[in-house]
């Protein structure tokens, strides 16, 4: 094939947010390509059934190939089903939730598909650090993402620290994240290691029924106290005045 026509198609499709009606964040597009895909690279085959049924997939599942990639990105060796999977047709890239390849596993299976001249294309669909961020009130034009902060309680407060000062200097947003089930550990950290005047924002459970965004400074925290946050995905964002 000459190299200058792509190889195939690999289409990055975003997932919901929750248990949120794929009709409120899918255009009828989306509905219609997923139907003409056969191959799915995914975390998870079952989650990926379960979500495919409720986005209305039509086809039998014993005629789907899933290849399965590791939570925490495949490894090279992981990937040499691009090599023959697509020859000239498409494949699918599903999120567990959100958008591929944001603070989700992915960006090596891309990485892989541009090095092949394999065609990339992203679809449009929710991303909880974009949604968090707009409602939040503070600065859209320079944000920095951190992804998961460190886990031991040390090297978390000097990272807490760390990023406050980078906001100071810089004026940006810093957006972080962690696991659900430690959430309450985290924002009681940067509630403790912060200055008064930090504006932090909570956003939980975003596009769920119980979603919940709320920007204040620390010190208006410090007096009303944090919500419960135990296992709700949740987005934290700071910022310096």
């Amino acid at each position: 094939m000459n190299k200058t026509e792509p190889a195939g198609t690999l289409y990055l499709i975003p997932s919901s947010l929750g248990e949120q009606r794929l009709r409120s964040v899918w255009p009828d597009d989306h509905f219609r390509l997923i139907n003409t895909l056969n191959i799915f690279i995914v975390e998870n085959i079952r989650t990926a059934r379960r979500f495919l049924k409720r986005a209305g997939y039509q086809r039998p599942f014993d005629e789907v190939i899933f290849h399965v990639i590791n939570k925490d990105g495949p490894e090279s060796d992981d990937l040499a089903f691009l090599d023959a999977g697509f020859d000239g047709g498409s494949v699918g890239l599903l999120s567990e939730a959100g958008c591929p390849c944001i603070a989700d596993p992915g960006q090596l299976v891309v990485s892989r598909a541009h090095e092949m001249n394999i065609r990339v294309k992203p679809l449009v669909g929710p991303s909880s650090i974009l949604l968090a961020l707009m409602a939040s009130g503070l600065n859209g034009q320079q944000f920095c993402f951190h992804g998961y902060l460190p886990i031991q309680k040390g090297p978390r407060s000097k990272k807490i620290k760390e990023i406050e000062k980078k906001s100071q200097n810089s004026g940006a947003t810093q957006i972080f994240m962690e696991t659900p089930f430690r959430n309450n550990t985290l924002a009681s950290d940067v509630l403790r290691q912060c200055l008064p005047d930090t504006r932090f924002c909570i956003a939980a459970d975003l596009c769920k029924n119980t979603e919940y965004i709320c920007t204040m400074p620390i010190i208006q925290w410090r007096e009303k106290g944090l919500p419960e946050l135990h296992k709700r995905p949740a987005i934290f964002l700071l910022s310096r005045p």
